[in-house]
């Protein structure tokens, strides 16, 4: 598993650059490394999960990913440079789902997921018709249409989370990075969620998933990026990256098969 990476790059040549591609990303804090020279590439058609123990680096890739932070490296965005990319082609090209979101507390959930369009106006006007149908249509897809008149601070960790969604959605972005988006959410609202993002991988979406759920990875993932103390451990097929030594070593227990339930944890032998 150690020469997965390089080996699944190798053998599988796109014939267009990947969606996004990061190539010796390095993000420090101070004199600490948080990341260190990770390689990656995430394509169109596909969900690729972000997998490792809490300090691994996953937000702080994530962040990377869409210009939050500072990096050394090569982040590639179809093939161009991300830090080349205004934020307003950033934002229309590439969409964020965070862990937490700080809002003002008056803001209702339209004008929430409204943010998603800011990228497109022009000037001081309201959303144009275009604007409404993707606002609409990305509230419909996240099953948050009944929310709209509701004030955002005032919903439920989950409804929150399929509210900033659905912002993210309504940039029309075909590229989503996704936080840990199932973290607040019930069994129910999960595997919903999952089987949406599954719908938009059909429909051609790059989807890259920050999880702790190494079994929701395995049953939902198309490939797997495994890190541990800010390096990439093991990278490649979801089924052979959660089955795989770095795992153990990552996590403290080892994934064994468990019929159609797919994959249990144990803990791991000394």
């Amino acid at each position: 598993m150690a020469d997965l990476a390089a080996t699944v790059t190798a053998s599988t040549p796109d014939a267009a650059p990947p969606a996004l591609r990061g190539r010796g990303v390095t993000v420090a804090h101070g004199r600490r490394e948080a990341l260190r020279g990770v390689d990656f590439d995430l394509r169109y058609g596909e969900l690729l999960a972000l997998l490792g123990p809490n300090g691994a680096g996953k937000s702080t890739l994530v962040r990377a990913a869409v210009g939050l932070l500072r990096h050394t490296g090569t982040l590639l965005l179809e093939g161009e440079p991300l830090a080349s990319l205004d934020r307003e082609t950033r934002a229309r090209r590439i969409a964020y789902v965070p862990q937490q979101t700080a809002l003002r507390g008056g803001l209702s959930v339209a004008e929430v997921v409204a943010q998603g369009r800011y990228a497109y106006r022009e000037g001081f006007g309201g959303p144009s018709p275009r604007d409404r149908r993707a606002i609409d249509a990305a509230l419909a897809r996240t099953d948050a249409a009944s929310l709209t008149e509701r004030t955002f601070t005032r919903l439920s960790h989950g409804e929150q989370q399929r509210v900033i969604l659905a912002r993210a959605l309504a940039t029309e972005a075909r590229v989503i990075l996704l936080d840990e988006p199932t973290a607040a959410l019930d069994v129910a609202h999960s595997l919903a969620l999952f089987a949406l993002l599954r719908t938009l991988t059909a429909e051609g979406f790059a989807v890259l998933l920050v999880s702790h759920q190494l079994d929701d990875a395995r049953r939902w993932a198309d490939r797997g990026l495994l890190l541990d103390d800010g390096r990439v451990v093991a990278y490649g097929p979801i089924a052979e990256v959660v089955a795989a030594e770095p795992v153990r070593a990552a996590y403290g227990v080892e994934m064994v098969p468990n019929g159609a339930l797919g994959f249990r944890a144990i803990e791991r032998s000394p």
